[in-house]
Order: C-alpha cells, then structure tokens, then sequence
C-alpha cells in the first residue's frame, strides 16, 4: 500500500491536535445525522453533503492517522506470490503485471487452454467470516448485534484488524491490496453530482450514508464496548481506515460455503482477485472436498497475454458503484423500469389474478437491455395485463383465452391492437419522462468525455450516464417503430394474429451462476 507506517510518536503529535472528547462530539453528531429516517427523493442530495462536510470534518482531524506500509503495492507482488506458493499455491502459470488502464492483473507466463486450471487458493489462504470469528475481533463479532447480522462488515473490520498487526499471517496479501480505490466513496462531492439523475445515484448516496453511519456506530464501539479493550482498532479507528476496508471487501469478496458445507459465508480470496473482468461464463467454483478455490482459464490464453475472469452479468450501475469501474461495451449493461399495479385501481384483483397466473408479481423492477430487445418477455407480459380492460381479463381468466397466458410475452400474439397500442404509448411516455431525469444531453456527455484533464472518477459517472441514456433511446426508438406498425395493421383493419399451441415461458432472465466476485451493500 503506500508509506511506512506511523511511529507512536507520529501518532502522539497528530492526535494532540484534537482531544478524544472533542473526536467523539463529531462522530456521536455523525451517527445522529445518518442515523434518522432516511430522506425522501428531493432531500437526498441536500443530506449527502451534510453527511459529507461532517466526514470531511473528520477526517481532516485524523490527518496523518491512517495505517501505510513501505513502498509502493507492486514492491509487495512477489511476496504475495512467495507466501501463496509457501501454502501451496502453484503460480507457475501466471505473474502479476501492470496492464495499464486496466490496473494490476494476472498474466499468463505460457500458453493456457481454455477450461484448464491454471489456480487453486486453499481455504487456509481466505480471510472469511469463519477466520474472523477466530481471531482477536470474535468476542466482539459474537455480542455485537451488527456485527452478527452482517458479515461484510465483520470482513472489512477483521481485515482492519489483521493490518495493524505485524505478524499477521494475511500480511503478505493485505500489503498487495490498493491503497485506495475508484468506487463512489471516494469520489469528491463534485464527482459524484455528475452522477443525478442516473440510476446509480440512491445507490451512491446510500452507501454513503450507510458507510458513514456504520464508521460512526463502530468509533463509538470501539471507545465503549468492553469486548474491544484489546483491539488495535479502540486506538486507531480513521473514517479513511474504514472507508478502505469496506471498499476492499466490497471489491473483492466473494461467497463460498462454510468449512462444514452447510452454509454459504463471505472470503476474501488472495491472488484470484488480481484478475480482471471480460465477458463470458463463471469459471470459479468451490471444491469442498479439497477445501479449496479453483479457477479454469476462461478461454485460449497465449504466454504473455492477460487472464481474464467472468464477475457476472452486472450492469455499469452495479461496475461503478460497487467495483469501482466502468465496462466499456458491457452486453449486460441495462436500466431498471420499476412498475406496479395501484392497489386503488378498480380492476386491482382481476389483474392481481391475471399476473400470478403468468408467474409475475403485481410490482417488480424490471429491465431494458442494451444489446438485446429492449423489453423482454417479462416486462411485455406485465405491460399487457397492466393495459387490459376489463373484458379483456375476463376472456383471459375465464373465456377463451384462459390457456392463452403463457403468451403474453410473445411478442407476435397481441392480446388486441388496443391494448399494443396503449402499452406502447404507455412505453413511449415513460421512456421520455425517464430522459427528462438527466441533466445534459448525450451529446454534451460526448464532448466532456472528450476533455483530457477529466478525473478517472469523473469520466465513470459521465460514462454511466451516456450509457443509460443510450439505452431509454433505443428503447424509445423500438416503441416508435413499434407504434408505427401497429397503427398501419389497425388502420388497415390486419386480423389479430394467433396461435393455438405456440407459447414463450416466463422466466427470471438473471442466469444464477456457481461463483463471481459479489457486489456488497452495507447497508445497516
């Protein structure tokens, strides 16, 4: 991570400046502020920068506080290395290289097939919930009620923890980490406005306020708490401390089943981590009769060229706000369209009825995709129900059409020119409304991306929201093109088309897969 670590007597000098009574007044005010009702919509961004003028307070108090280690984080890779072959790790496969925008990664040292194991991380190597449970932190992690609920944060503490001792078995791996990082925690106040209007944002600021609430509870723990007389932590707790620790876990953590099998529990996964993400299928599964991690090339890899890994279908939202970057062409990428049927309409219970039939809720967050057809079957089945008449469902529920459900998300059997119509233009103004939400047009985002003295910070945030509004106008393209058709066919007088056996199954279109790099929300 960065320089050396302070000297107690560094620590003496930047403490003296502010008393522990007067740090505590901040943190208790800190806590206070985060610890309210959360505020609606409008109040949101108003309450981000209280909460953040009071971090920043904070912080510029423990100046000089936060724990660093000699050297830059590339001077540790070979003891990363060294101490993961010490375990028995085969690293002949792969080193560790600098891959320019794309940061540290693994690099293959000679030719690896695709589907061919190249590593293999024994549990012993992981820091988990488990590890955590059986280290210095597990009185507390056993009475804390926070702590119990919630293993991320146990993670990020016990990760605190095992830095600040000096003969902690995981220092190999916790002097290779980052010294910081790109996700939204660090961004300035500045950075993140760049980011209203966009689907990110109650994400962002969320996290924030959950990180700040959460630095606040355990400040005060730590000074208070008798479980935590004998941690590093009670003497040395900084906001950047923390902050660090949550955005390593949150970056990097990945779930894997407890020793005995019978649960599921969060890991930090050494050297697996250095690997970087492209498109493709998750090649990371968990063998519980060797005890430990594997991972298969995800495809041909020539000496010298990089090995990628799959972190899972995640949109540019989920990148940014909980790993931190921005993936360019992402086939995953999409933006949430949240619907739902209002208990007040009259037709309430027919719908209701209609849509658990077809296996869909009556509220649900739906997506429109980037590099597929924008409304999906599920979204075009709700949308139907959503636009019927009160005929309509009768035919459907109790008339000729009751073995007709299943296709309602077929796209080439309307349930009548009326109802395609209103759903579209239903579509259409809700698109528009959802573009009106952002601040500048895509063409001012393409001029700032233009701009080289652009932030990295900045650039993911311009970047997310281009993005998202490339994809409402695709989508309100396909709805125009799509209300064009069906006003010709109806003018026309065209007869309804339909099928008697043809139908399309409605399923979840998240494909649940054995092992990716999970996001994280600390939330409590």
């Amino acid at each position: 991570m960065g320089k050396k670590s302070r000297s107690r007597k560094s620590l003496s000098a930047a403490t003296a400046v502010t008393s522990p009574k007067e740090m505590m007044n901040l943190v208790s005010e800190l806590l206070q502020k985060c610890s309210g009702e959360a505020p609606c919509a409008s109040e949101e961004w108003e309450e981000y920068v209280h909460i953040k003028s009071l971090v920043e307070k904070i912080r510029k108090k423990q100046k000089g506080m936060t724990v660093l280690f000699d050297g830059s984080r590339n001077d540790h890779f070979q003891d990363l290395v060294s101490w993961a072959e010490e375990n028995g790790v085969s690293c002949d496969g792969f080193r560790i290289a600098n891959f320019g925008k794309e940061g540290y990664g693994l690099q293959a040292t000679r030719d690896i097939k695709a589907e061919e194991m190249f590593l293999c991380i024994p549990r012993k190597m992981l820091m988990t919930v488990e590890s955590a449970q059986n280290s210095i932190l597990g009185p507390l992690l056993r009475q804390d009620r926070i702590l119990k609920a919630m293993g991320n944060v146990s993670l990020a503490l016990h990760l605190l923890c095992e830095r600040a001792d000096s003969a902690s078995f995981w220092l190999p791996y916790i002097r290779s980490l980052p010294q910081d990082y790109s996700t939204p925690l660090y961004y300035q106040q500045d950075e993140v406005r760049l980011l209203l209007g966009t689907q990110a944002i109650q994400d962002v600021l969320s996290q924030f306020r959950n990180t700040a609430r959460q630095y606040a509870y355990f400040y005060r723990l730590f000074q208070t708490h008798a479980a935590a007389t004998g941690l590093p932590l009670k003497d040395s707790f900084t906001f950047d401390d923390y902050r660090w620790a949550v955005s390593s876990v949150m970056t990097r953590q990945n779930q894997i089943p407890t020793k005995d099998g019978s649960q599921i529990t969060q890991a930090l996964i050494p050297l697996w981590d250095m690997c970087n993400h492209i498109h493709g299928l998750i090649t990371t599964g968990y063998n519980l009769e060797d005890d430990r991690c594997e991972c298969v090339a995800l495809q041909d890899c020539k000496e010298s060229q990089q090995i990628y890994i799959f972190y899972g279908t995640r949109s540019n939202a989920e990148f940014v706000v909980h790993n931190g970057f921005f993936f360019q062409d992402n086939v995953h990428d999409r933006v949430k369209i949240k619907l739902g049927i209002s208990k007040s309409e009259r037709l309430y219970a027919m719908k209701a009825e209609m849509l658990a039939r077809a296996g869909l809720p009556v509220s649900h967050v739906f997506a429109l995709h980037a590099n597929e057809v924008p409304v999906s079957p599920q979204l075009l089945a709700f949308l139907r129900v959503f636009c019927m008449t009160e005929e309509e469902l009768k035919e459907y529920l109790v008339g000729e059409c009751v073995n007709k459900v299943f296709q309602l998300g077929n796209s080439d059997y309307p349930v009548s020119w009326d109802n395609e119509i209103k759903l579209w233009t239903f579509l259409e103004t809700r698109f528009t409304l959802l573009l009106k939400n952002y601040k500048t047009s895509t063409k001012e985002d393409s001029v700032m991306l233009e701009e080289a003295a652009l932030s990295p910070h900045a650039r993911a945030a311009v970047q997310l929201r281009l993005a998202e509004k490339q994809i409402l106008l695709k989508s309100l393209a396909s709805g125009q093109a799509r209300l064009a058709d069906l006003a010709k066919n109806k003018a026309e007088g065209q007869p309804l088309p339909c099928s008697d056996d043809g139908d399309i199954t409605i399923t979840n279109a998240d494909v649940k897969l054995p092992m990716s790099p999970h996001k994280v929300k600390f939330e409590q």
